[in-house]
């Protein structure tokens, strides 16, 4: 249950953000689909299970809830606290005729808002993209938040030990996979799951027919009863020696994360402080070397080149340095949810820096 003063805090950070870039509402969209729903729970309490849905904030007043009409349950609607809970048949004109003559920041506007909300909003509204300024601020995470990660954490290190267990040369992805995911639902994780292996250097489905071989690289991605999205894991297996001099230099960025991922570094920086084991040994990274995470799968700011944003305590980030190889095939990719705090970064899994 998220406390009234965390409820107030939430939309206090994001009302401060919509009066620095002068709009007068935000319209925060969420979807079904795996990592995406994350924002509308974020400010309401709601979690998306079917089709999608939308929060309007304004910059005064009640918030309200719209859900599409043609379908009466996407969720357990009595999990919100926002008490106007809107069933339109036409979502998008709702919102036009409710927002008329204002500017309205989205979040979603390139990825989750359906093409024919969009449309009617077009004309009646001037809508502009609000990705980046409701990521960062919720940026900064409450310590009732951070408790929530630290619950998604215990959760996932858990259900890779299971996957470890379970693991053998030979064994079907789905076999070695299901006492993970069975202990995630049973610990109150419900659909918020999305877990991978990887098959050569890109991700695959768990399938029954994908046999695991020597070595395995699992991507395990989850989000506990609080809702907050975590990533942990590690390879299993023996690795070739290409692969275990990409873990030299994973050894070198886990060490280098705590004293990069500190109060007043940038992105940037700790994406240089981090990357340059990778770099220094010839290896080009296949993904952003890590991002903040939270009650979405993925926000901003990312830990990449060229982004300034200053990191502040509080911060949570999932860092997974993606290897690959010259010859496209052999890669390394481990998981970490990390706290900025105010002495540098913090592993939160405590699993050490190996291949299990």
């Amino acid at each position: 249950m998220v406390s009234r003063s965390e409820i107030d805090r939430r939309y206090a950070a994001v009302r401060a953000a919509m009066d620095a870039d002068d709009v007068d509402a935000v319209v925060v969209c969420g979807s079904e689909y795996t990592g995406f729903e994350g924002a509308v729970t974020y400010l309401s309490g709601f979690v998306i299970v079917h089709r999608y849905a939308y929060v309007v904030l304004p910059r005064e007043g009640d918030p309200s809830i719209v859900f599409p009409g043609e379908a009466r349950y996407v969720g357990e609607h009595g999990t919100s606290w926002i008490e106007d809970q809107v069933f339109a048949e036409r979502p998008g004109e709702w919102l036009a005729d409710r927002l008329d003559g204002q500017r309205v920041g989205v979040y979603g506007l390139d990825y989750v808002m359906t093409v024919r909300d969009f449309a009617a909003l077009s004309g009646k509204v001037d809508v502009v993209p609000f990705d980046v300024e409701f990521d960062l601020a919720r940026a900064v995470k409450s310590d009732e938040e951070v408790e929530s990660v630290r619950d998604s954490v215990r959760i996932n290190t858990q259900g890779f030990r299971l996957f470890a267990e379970a693991y053998a040369p030979g064994k079907a992805a789905a076999e070695v996979l299901a006492p993970a995911e069975e202990y995630f639902v049973a610990e109150g994780c419900g659909r918020l799951t999305m877990n991978m292996v990887l098959v050569g250097a890109e991700f695959a489905i768990a399938r029954s027919d994908t046999a695991l071989g020597e070595f395995c690289v699992p991507s395990l991605e989850i989000a506990g009863p609080g809702g907050h999205w975590v990533e942990v894991s590690r390879a299993l297996g023996t690795p070739n020696a290409e692969v275990a001099r990409m873990l030299e230099a994973y050894e070198e960025y886990f060490e280098a994360a705590k004293t990069a991922l500190r109060p007043g570094a940038t992105a940037h920086d700790a994406h240089r402080a981090v990357s340059k084991g990778f770099t220094d040994r010839g290896y080009h990274l296949g993904h952003v070397t890590g991002h903040s995470i939270g009650m979405t799968m993925i926000e901003h700011p990312k830990i990449g080149e060229g982004i300034e944003t200053e990191l502040k305590a509080n911060m949570v980030f999932s860092m997974h340095p993606h290897v690959i190889a010259e010859n496209g095939h052999d890669c390394l990719y481990m998981q970490d949810t990390w706290l900025v705090s105010a002495s540098g970064g913090r592993p939160l899994a405590g699993l050490p820096m190996k291949i299990f």
